[in-house]
């Protein structure tokens, strides 16, 4: 049987964020990010723990860099801690912050391998939240003159840039549900903080060209394919609002196509928006949010079956359900569907028509740790992951425009308020130790990566 060939240019890359790995929290001039003090307060993270130390990345860089060398590894998806870089939230830029991310993008193209860097993944400086945080118009404005500060100093050798990860997240984990930082739950303070994020994103768009000649910038979004959980009118009407909410929120603004009115009513009649509508958008914003992006990030882990709660008879069923039986669940509870994948690109590529898209993120929580010989034999991962790409690999057959693939994660790291009990990395971290260990994940991927294709077998997509 022949493999599935991927195009000649396509870009395939690993991936991580840098409150996860790097630890060195309080040092060489660091802020504390809305991060750290989120995990400092009791009953936030499942196990107590924080990113202080996480993978001592800030230290082993070099080791993991030519980890990632051994891996075949094209290309590295990091992020930039704002906080280590102008610890006030804005004004003094702090060197040691910048002098860390220069020494990490030399080392990696000295390896060969092409650096991605993300602006922004959730680690907020704390006091710019002391002042309202995201959902203040002013935070907008602070993140632009970091990102200027970033790109000023490192445009001159990372060309492919990433404004925001998962703005979904920052507004609604951080400010709706009070999950992640700053653990604030207040969902019409959410819906102004996604705006003022999309708007930070399309203000930065701009500078990034200014000052990175020939920038490829864009911004990524977690996706999910919905399904309503039956033909009823209820559910479809619950699938459409979820579907709005998590998905075309987001994409329909960056895309030019302004907020979705149907969310906007909705909004109104729930008491989170004001009858007049998003008052928080002031002339010129849709604009400036749809700013032309060289691609959209498309971060991907599972589909979601929504039900509406105005059934009677399906109260005690869960509102997002998973079709697949639990054995078929990561360890994150999220069901495995590599067709969603495909479902979600040819979505993305058929309504919203992007220049061109990476996955950004995709990976799965697995606990399997070495065995008596020292091997990580996590086979359930490496099906994982042979599935999607064959998913991906259908995808561009049917004329998506997807030009490159970056798993989710180069090592297990620090999982957010899961703290270190989910383990997504193709490389197992001994934390106390901080050895890293290569799963049989890794060796898959880097036989991929070098053949640029992804082997056939008879086991069914």
């Amino acid at each position: 049987m022949t493999d599935h060939a991927f195009p000649e240019d396509f870009v395939w890359g690993v991936a991580t964020s840098c409150y996860q790995i790097e630890g060195a929290a309080q040092e060489d001039g660091r802020g504390e990010s809305i991060w750290d003090r989120f995990a400092a307060t009791p009953g936030k993270v499942i196990d107590g723990s924080s990113g202080a130390v996480a993978c001592d990345h800030y230290h082993r860089y070099v080791e993991d860099v030519a980890l990632m060398k051994s891996l075949n590894v094209p290309a590295y998806r990091f992020s930039i801690a704002w906080p280590r870089v102008v610890p006030a939230g804005r004004g003094a830029v702090n060197q040691k912050g910048l002098d860390f991310y220069s020494r990490l993008v030399d080392t990696l193209l000295e390896a060969g391998i092409k650096p991605f860097a993300t602006l922004y993944h959730w680690d907020l400086p704390q006091v710019l939240e002391d002042e309202g945080g995201w959902s203040k118009r002013e935070t907008a404005k602070a993140f632009v003159d970091y990102a200027e500060a970033v790109v000023r100093h490192l445009g001159d050798r990372v060309t492919d840039w990433i404004t925001h990860n998962e703005p979904w997240c920052a507004s609604m984990l951080g400010y709706e549900m009070g999950v992640h930082a700053p653990g604030v739950v207040d969902k019409a303070r959410a819906i102004v903080a996604s705006h003022h994020l999309l708007l930070s994103h399309g203000w930065a768009m701009p500078v990034i060209r200014e000052h990175c000649p020939g920038a490829r910038a864009g911004i990524t979004l977690n996706l999910q394919p919905m399904e309503p959980a039956s033909d009823s009118a209820a559910d479809h009407d619950a699938w459409r609002h979820s579907d709005g909410h998590f998905n075309r929120w987001f994409l329909d603004p960056v895309h030019g196509r302004g907020y979705p009115e149907d969310m906007v009513r909705d909004y109104i009649a729930g008491g989170f928006l004001p009858a007049e509508g998003m008052t928080m958008v002031q002339p010129g914003d849709l604009e400036a949010i749809a700013a032309p992006a060289d691609f959209l990030g498309v971060n991907y882990y599972n589909r979601m079956i929504i039900r509406s709660e105005k059934i009677p008879e399906a109260q005690n069923d869960p509102v997002i359900r998973s079709l697949a039986p639990k054995e078929e669940w990561t360890e994150m509870g999220w069901e495995v569907y590599p067709n969603g994948l495909y479902q979600t690109l040819m979505r993305v590529y058929l309504h919203y028509g992007p220049r061109k898209m990476y996955v950004t993120e995709n990976g799965c929580s697995y606990s399997t740790g070495p065995d008596a010989d020292g091997q990580v034999p996590d086979a359930r991962r490496v099906a994982y992951f042979r599935d999607h790409l064959r998913a991906a690999h259908r995808a561009i057959a049917d004329g998506a425009p997807l030009a490159g693939y970056f798993a989710w994660s180069l090592m297990d790291n620090y999982e957010w308020e899961r703290g270190y009990g989910q383990r997504f990395g193709i490389v197992h971290v001994d934390y106390e130790t901080q050895a890293r260990t290569p799963k049989a994940s890794a060796e898959f991927l880097a036989k991929v990566f070098a053949d640029n294709a992804v082997p056939v077998d008879e086991t069914p997509a």
